[in-house]
């Protein structure tokens, strides 16, 4: 797992003075490939950070933490994962009401399909605003909409289909992967006389 360093959540950490020693890097120099035979030689960027935590979280938190900039911690939570949901349901809100406006006001349509040209609908908050502050009324529109295909999709969201999907997707991707690196011995090996 590149990327992620478990380390001690109230030692390791003060002794690593906001450096990422731990991860091979010393002040002033980056981290280099650890391959002898690298002719690049450019510095890297460490993927973990080590961070000096106060007395009263040291005292909190015991144990151990994964750090790591790629991912964050896993007590994170899954906030990420809801604005990614809501950002994807106004998509498909603008996509619903262009479709509409396409069959019953043809000037509206067009005027949000350029609207919708120049602003990407895919940060839904940010989309939403710029549209509120241009016509008040397709903002309420889209976001009736997004509610609408929400409250549709949560009735018909079948969470077990949805992990038995990404333990399949696992599963054939490893499979894969493991198809890939397995060398299979050819029959002019198994006929071949020794001697």
């Amino acid at each position: 797992m590149a990327g992620v360093q478990v380390m001690p959540a109230v030692g390791a950490v003060a002794a690593a003075e906001g450096s990422c020693r731990a991860a091979g890097q010393r002040r002033g120099r980056g981290v280099s490939s650890l391959f002898a035979g690298d002719w690049r030689r450019r510095p890297r960027r460490a993927a973990c950070t080590a961070r000096v935590r106060g007395r009263r979280q040291q005292q909190q938190q015991q144990g151990l933490a994964v750090v790591c900039n790629l991912g964050g911690t896993y007590d994170e939570g899954f906030e990420d994962i809801h604005v990614q949901l809501i950002n994807v349901f106004t998509y498909k809100a603008v996509k619903t009401v262009l479709t509409q406006l396409y069959e019953m006001n043809p000037p509206s349509y067009r005027w949000l399909y350029n609207f919708v040209a120049v602003n990407k609908p895919t940060d839904g908050k940010v989309f939403l605003r710029a549209l509120g502050k241009e016509k008040q009324e397709l903002a309420e529109r889209v976001m009736i909409t997004r509610l609408h295909l929400y409250s549709k999709w949560i009735k018909k969201c079948d969470h077990a289909m949805m992990y038995e999907r990404i333990s399949d997707e696992n599963l054939a991707l490893m499979r894969e992967r493991l198809m890939e690196t397995v060398i299979w011995p050819t029959d002019d090996t198994n006929t071949e006389k020794i001697g």
